[in-house]
Order: structure tokens, then C-alpha cells, then sequence
């Protein structure tokens, strides 16, 4: 299997950390050929570590997620090759890690530390290039609010994950004030430490939590490194700096302090035209000691895109705000502070590389911005289409319409982009907005559709590297903004917001957040797809998190009855509950799939159709939502086929073409003379796709000709303009969730049609 680069950085690149998700068909990769794995650099095998994500029913190996040390050539693309030669690579420098009570030591190579449980500093001894770094010297994370500075408590360690050349290990810890934050759990947070062999440098993620029962808005959240008192002897040089195109820098050979910040403002009149999730420019401070012979530079990891963000170097040291005092800069700024509603988490993260005080300001900088935007690997679209792990969207290149194929990038490309450390990777909707659902403030479509999903279908299909970093960046949002960490209410904890003002509704104080949390707004598909991809745990832990959150929602009273709720509530749900079920094969998640699909048979006898309760004396047809239930339905069928599930299918979308279609070749919006305006919902192609997929009938594609062609007129992409709204800078317009609803049903019948030779130009 070829794995491939593409050509990025002009200089070589030695040992580059690469990671990628890898399908395999069902019966082809058993548990004892998958020991024999190996990434090979023309014929020799070079360092890497590999972990099974996920495995088919039969026990064969689905996906594994593979992490290599990449020799990567300047300005030129490069192949790779995985084996399962067995073939054993050389390794220059391992990780180790041990443990002894509560002090876990860690080694790379190039640089050591050790942590230990119940305290208040993240390291306790510091070890660079035979360097100590005292303890005292690393502050933080340092959390104030109202005027006052929380202790900060590392509960306890553990390892995440380990192996020759990568290795993660998490703190949970809490931020302690005396009176007013200490309802509920309090403020807490999570700490990362990842690690590569033979790298001098690690990244740090701080994740910070409200598992209190109100809003909390931080004054500031800081990280700090200090100078000893040995380095203030000596001369020290302190840089800060930032980039857009070019690197501009803030330099004092004499210690004396510079700065930089990143305010609504700025970033409102700054022209940039990179695709922002890939990469917006770099951020970082450093500190050069001549006495000690070494320094440090911090990179926040897109400080633009999750502003507000400042650095800070002087002869005292480094000071990295996560999020700079909101005292002193709301008098300064149309933004709006940053403020956590009960349950909601953030992520930031900084990449700290120690450095020897030689080096030039070049190679810092270039660390820095390879930092922002890695080198990544990438798959063949064949190999996703022949694992079989996604639906039927592939086409061979001389079977791809230009114009169809164009049509959908420009459709991933259209969507807003919101600059925020709360709203990076998430968009608001314009339509909710405008109809006042958020009370005349944005409405957050908390990716809605699943949004990621999609974007992860499109780039396994494409091949285009963006798409991929489009549904990474929206699933970091996701996990920690769009999910309920913490309420007293049992039935949010686990939860996905259904879209709202301020993500969540803010919070009721006392009682959770006023957001809703409802089975037709619950995904879990795109995390499960950013765990393979990624090799991130926690995503499958917040899909599961979502998956029970479901199951505690369909024991709610609404659902009782069947045909009381729309076929979209127990659709989306059946949808996600089976995905569940396909990741772990653990049968607790069909027990609710079977119940719901006894649901849609009981609905369908008592009105002979899917028709959904809507003014006081109507019950209608509403094509998206039944096809909903359709696409819903048919993951569930493609487990357990079923003659009489697939009549159900059937039934539903012949009632769908009998009665809801004008003369003139479109689905309409509702059965109601008052909502039979054209409807234009792509969810109806999937629909049609499925019928012909189960019968063989193409006529079903003839019913979807015009809708497709109506969606697939591209007006091209547009960066739009830049508006300061609330706490966001929005970029411009058009919710991701169009893309989330569109995409599936668009590729799916688009290949459908084009394999039954049916002409669509």
C-alpha cells in the first residue's frame, strides 16, 4: 500500500512525526498478520508504532492507526510503502517510560522529566541535553478570575499511550478558589504531555473544564516559564512573533520585554487567503539564555484562529495567555469575553522546543511553522473504496464529471469561518439566526448533520488534504464545546447540543444550561472517523458519551408512542445507535435499534404511511425527514437485511414519489398547501439512491435528476468579509451544516446514476 506526501516545506526533513489512518476490508488483516506491519523507505524499514482502533465482527483488523519517523525531501512530493513484511527497523532513540508511586519518568533522548501526583507543578525535575531545569521554573496553568488566582492541583497522571517513538500522558487537576467557583465539581482541567523520540520538544494541551452549576468567564489563563536566577546574569535574548505570509519579529539582545497579542481587531484587518483550518500563520515567544547555553519557544497552536491569544518574553521569562486578562482588554475591543456555560471544555495547545542558544532564528521559526501545518500522509482513494468501510460514493478518474466533481469541492470549500476560541470549527446558521431562535444573537449550528462526517467522506473520496483538516478542526470544537462534560440534570451529561444561541444556551444557574439535547441533533459518526484518523481515544469516548445519552432520551416520555415524534428524532438516532454498535459490536446499542425500527413498523400500520403530527387536526408527509428515516433505516438494513425491512424502506419512498413531487420533476417542502413550496433538500436524493440500490430500478434515479442538477450549479468560492459579532470573527457565510446535509446524498446518487449509465450533463 503506497502511502504518500505531497510536496510542502522547501528544506529537508529528518525523523518528521507522521500519522495515518489505515481501513483494511473485512478478513484480510487477522491480529497475527497485523504484527508484522511496517512502513518502509525504499526497502528499509524505518521507525514507527501502530495501534488497532477498530476491527470487524469476525475479528480481522478495520483500522489502525499508524505513527512513522519520516525522512521527507525539500520541495518535492515522496512515497512510502506498508508491508507486512515483518521487517525491523533501527532505532536511533526510543521513548521510555517507568513508574515508581506516584512519579512517572519519561525519556525521549534528547530530554527528560519526571511528574508526580498531588501537586502543583506539571514537572517535577526537567532534563534537557544533561540541563536541569528546576521545577519552580514551569508555572501554570495559571487560572484568575475576579481579580484573584486559583491554586493549581495535579491530581494524577497516566499514560495514554506509549510506544518506540510517541508516547501521550494526561493530568486530571483542579483549579482551587475559596468561595464563589466551587459549585458543582468547580473548575477543572485536563494537562497532555506528548512526546517523540529523539525530538527536543513536546507538546502541551490544556484543557480546561466548567463543572460548575453557572457560567464562569475566566480573567485570564496563563503558562509561564521563568528564567533562573543563573540565566539573569548573563545576557538574554527575548523574541516574540507572528506570522501571516512572512514571520515578523519582535527581538531585544538585552532581555528587555517584548510582546504581541491577538485581538478581535486585528484579525478583522488582516488580509489572509490560506484555508484557515490547514493553516492561518504561527505565534510564539522565546527565551535565549547565553549563560545556560539554551532556550525555549513556545508556538500556540492556531493562536489566530482561537484568539484571544498573547505572548509575552522578558529577562524574567515567558508568559503564554491562553486567554490575556479580559479586564484589561474589554475596554479595547468590540469582542465580546470569553465565557464557559455549565459543562462546556477547551482545548489549547503549545508546542515548547528547547533549543540550543545557537541555533539560528530560522530554524525556530521553521519548527514553529511546521508545527502549524505538518506534513500529512495521505491514502488512494481505492484503498478506502476497497476496505468497504464507507458508503458507495467512488468513482474510477475517467468515470468523474469535471463539473460535478468541481461542484463538490466548491461545496466543501463555502462555509463561514468563525475566529474564536469557543466558535473555531463550529458556524452559525443565518436562517436560525434571522428567524430570532437565538433571542437576536447567532444561533451555533454545533455541527449539525455531522458536518465532520462529511467532510471525512469527501476527503477519503478526493484525496485533497484540506478536507481532512476541515473535519479535524470541527471535531475538536465538537468534543469540547458542543457536548455536555458536566450537570446535575442526568439527562445532559453526555449530550450534544441542539443547535442554539452561545452553543449551549448558557447556563440556567443552578440547573444546567437552557440548550436541548434531542435525538435528531446527537451524531456520533464524525468522531468515530476522527479517532481512526487520528488516533485520538477521547473522540471514541465522547461518541459513546453521545450514544448513551440517546438511549437515556429515547426512554423519555415523547417516544412512547409511535408517530408522536417526527421520523427525524428516532431516524438520526437509529443512525447513530448503529454506528455505535458497527465500532464496538456490542449488542446493548441494538437493543434501542430494534425497539426503534418496532417503532417505524407500529407508525407506518397506524397511519399507513410516515406521516408526522403537525398543526392540531393534520398529520403530513415530510420528504427530508422520512428520508431521514429512510437513510437511517438502511444502515441498519446493511447489518440485518430483512424482506420485511426492506418493504418498509420501499414503502415509504414509493409514498414519497406518489405524493410528494410537482410536475415539473421536484420534490416539495411539505403536505400542506401552505408549505408545498419546491423543495430543494438533497436528503430526498439519498433516498432515491437507496431505492435503486434495493431494486435494481432505475426509474427511482429519473426522480432525482432535477433536484441533483439544481444543487450541483456552483457559484465557485469566496473567502467573504470579515465581521466582528459577539465573541467571533466571522468569515464569510453559508452554515457548515449544508455541506453536512448535502454531501452524502449528492456523492451517493451522483455515483449511483453515473454506474447505471444514466446521462446527468
Amino acid at each position: 500500500m503506497k502511502i504518500h506526501f505531497d510536496k510542502l516545506y522547501k528544506d529537508d526533513r529528518e525523523k518528521e512525526l507522521c500519522g495515518l489512518g489505515i481501513p483494511f476490508p473485512k478478513g484480510e488483516v487477522t491480529l497475527e498478520k497485523y504484527e508484522s506491519m511496517c512502513v518502509l523507505d525504499k526497502d528499509k524499514a524505518i521507525p514507527s508504532q501502530f495501534k488497532i482502533t477498530s476491527v470487524w465482527d469476525d475479528g480481522t483488523v478495520r483500522y489502525v492507526f499508524a505513527r512513522f519517523l519520516a525522512d521527507l525531501p525539500g520541495n518535492a512530493d515522496k512515497d512510502f510503502e506498508l508491508e507486512f513484511s515483518g521487517k525491523k527497523a533501527d532505532f536511533e532513540e526510543k521513548i521510555d517510560i517507568s513508574k515508581a508511586g506516584d512519579l512517572i519518568s519519561v525519556s525521549n533522548g534528547a530530554l527528560s522529566f519526571k511528574l508526580k501526583n498531588n501537586t502543583d507543578s506539571i514537572f517535577e525535575e526537567f532534563i534537557y541535553q544533561g540541563k536541569k531545569i528546576d521545577r519552580e521554573r514551569f508555572e501554570g496553568p495559571v487560572l484568575c478570575a475576579d481579580g484573584q488566582k486559583f491554586k493549581t492541583v495535579f491530581d494524577d497522571f497516566k499514560v495514554v499511550e506509549t510506544g518506540n517513538i510517541y508516547a501521550a500522558i494526561e493530568a486530571n487537576g483542579r483549579f482551587i478558589e475559596k468561595e464563589k467557583y466551587l459549585s458543582g465539581e468547580g473548575i477543572r482541567f485536563t494537562f497532555r504531555i506528548y512526546v517523540t523520540a529523539g525530538k527536543p520538544w513536546i507538546e502541551c494541551a490544556i484543557r480546561l473544564f466548567n463543572c460548575t452549576d453557572g457560567d464562569f468567564q475566566p480573567q485570564s489563563l496563563m503558562f509561564e516559564i521563568k528564567n533562573s536566577s543563573e540565566d539573569k546574569k548573563d545576557k538574554i535574548r527575548t523574541m516574540v512573533a507572528k506570522s501571516n505570509y512572512k514571520t515578523s519579529f519582535i527581538t531585544n539582545d538585552e532581555g528587555e520585554e517584548v510582546s504581541l497579542k491577538i485581538m478581535a481587531e486585528m484579525l478583522e484587518k488582516e488580509a489572509n487567503e490560506h484555508f484557515a483550518e490547514v493553516f492561518y500563520g504561527t505565534f510564539f515567544a522565546d527565551c535565549t539564555s547565553y549563560a545556560s547555553g539554551m532556550g525555549i519557544c513556545a508556538t500556540v497552536f492556531q493562536a489566530q484562529q482561537n484568539f484571544p491569544k498573547a505572548v509575552k518574553a522578558s529577562s524574567d521569562g515567558m508568559c503564554i495567555s491562553l486567554i490575556p486578562d479580559q479586564e484589561e482588554t474589554k475596554a479595547k475591543s468590540q469582542s465580546e469575553p470569553v465565557v464557559f456555560s455549565s459543562g462546556m471544555a477547551r482545548e489549547q495547545r503549545i508546542l515548547l522546543h528547547f533549543h540550543e542558544a545557537t541555533m539560528d532564528v530560522y530554524e525556530i521559526n521553521n519548527r514553529s511553522l511546521i508545527y502549524q501545518m505538518p506534513d500529512t500522509p495521505q491514502l488512494a482513494p481505492e484503498v478506502f473504496e476497497q476496505a468497504g468501510i464507507m458508503p458507495d460514493i467512488f468513482l474510477p478518474e475517467d468515470k468523474k464529471i469535471d463539473d460535478y466533481e468541481l461542484a463538490l469541492i466548491d461545496k466543501a470549500d463555502n462555509h463561514v469561518r468563525c475566529y474564536g476560541m469557543l466558535n473555531w470549527g463550529d458556524g452559525p446558521d443565518p436562517g436560525y439566526t434571522s428567524q430570532g431562535r437565538g433571542g437576536g444573537r447567532l444561533v451555533w449550528t454545533n455541527n449539525e448533520y455531522d458536518y465532520p462526517h462529511a467532510m471525512y467522506m469527501m476527503y477519503a473520496r478526493s484525496g485533497i488534504r484540506r478536507f481532512l483538516d476541515y473535519a479535524n478542526v470541527a471535531v475538536m470544537h465538537w468534543m469540547d464545546v458542543d457536548v455536555c462534560h458536566y450537570s446535575k440534570d442526568d439527562l445532559q451529561i453526555g449530550g450534544q447540543w441542539e443547535h442554539i444561541n452561545g452553543h449551549t444556551g448558557g447556563s440556567k444557574e443552578g440547573n444546567g444550561c437552557a440548550g436541548v439535547l434531542a435525538c435528531s441533533h446527537e451524531w456520533v459518526e464524525g468522531l468515530l472517523d476522527y479517532y481512526h484518523f487520528t488516533g485520538d481515544e477521547r473522540a471514541l469516548e465522547t461518541a459513546i458519551g453521545i450514544g448513551e445519552n440517546v438511549k437515556k432520551l429515547l426512554d423519555t416520555p415523547m417516544f412512547r408512542i409511535p408517530g408522536e415524534s417526527s421520523a427525524r428524532e428516532t431516524g438520526w438516532a437509529l443512525r447513530s445507535l448503529s454506528a455505535l454498535y458497527v465500532e464496538t459490536h456490542d449488542e446493548s446499542w441494538i437493543e434501542k435499534c430494534e425497539w426503534i425500527v418496532s417503532q417505524f413498523d407500529e407508525w407506518n400500520k397506524k397511519y399507513g404511511h410516515w406521516l408526522a403530527p403537525y398543526t392540531d387536526n393534520t398529520t403530513i408527509r415530510v420528504g427530508f425527514m422520512i428520508s431521514v428515516a429512510v437513510g437511517s433505516l438502511m444502515r441498519y438494513y446493511r447489518i440485518f437485511p430483512s424482506g420485511k425491512l426492506k418493504e418498509m424502506i420501499l414503502g415509504a419512498i414509493d409514498d414519497i414519489v406518489e405524493n410528494q413531487m410537482n410536475p415539473y420533476g421536484l420534490f416539495y417542502y411539505k403536505e400542506l398547501p401552505s408549505l408545498s413550496r419546491n423543495g430543494n433538500n438533497p436528503l430526498l436524493l439519498e433516498a432515491m439512491a437507496i431505492a435503486y440500490e434495493l431494486t435494481g430500478d432505475a426509474s427511482y434515479l429519473d426522480k432525482g435528476i432535477k433536484t441533483f442538477k439544481k444543487h450541483m450549479s456552483s457559484a465557485g468560492y469566496s473567502l467573504g468579509q470579515k465581521k466582528i459579532i459577539e465573541d467571533t470573527v466571522v468569515v464569510g457565510s453559508g452554515a457548515p451544516k449544508a455541506f453536512a446535509q448535502g454531501f452524502l446524498p449528492l456523492a451517493l446518487f451522483y455515483t449511483k446514476v453515473v454506474k447505471a449509465n444514466k446521462l446527468l450533463l
